[in-house]
């Protein structure tokens, strides 16, 4: 599962061509024993995070959604994507 960015010891992961069981455009992520597939748009779709790691998650991917769109469209068609700078 290629790493698009990591902060604050969140690891956020995008898999290729994992369009079929979400449906939505999503990325992995990954806090300590905490795991959770979050939308681009922020929904939390499936597993736990805590809050204050899912607000600074949200803040990220809003902060950088077109970059997660071109890398979610890259993904599915199982061609390489760019790092995604981390929050700061």
């Amino acid at each position: 599962m290629p790493e698009l960015t990591r902060f604050y010891g969140i690891i956020i992961k995008m898999l290729f061509s994992d369009d079929v069981q979400h449906n939505k455009p999503h990325f992995h992520v990954f806090y300590n024993e905490f795991s959770a597939s979050v939308g681009i748009d922020g929904e939390l779709i499936s597993g736990k995070l805590p809050v204050k790691q899912l607000k600074l998650v949200e803040a990220w991917a809003a902060i950088h959604e077109d970059e997660l769109y071109a890398a979610w469209n890259k993904a599915v068609r199982n061609e390489p994507f760019n790092a995604i700078e981390p929050l700061r």
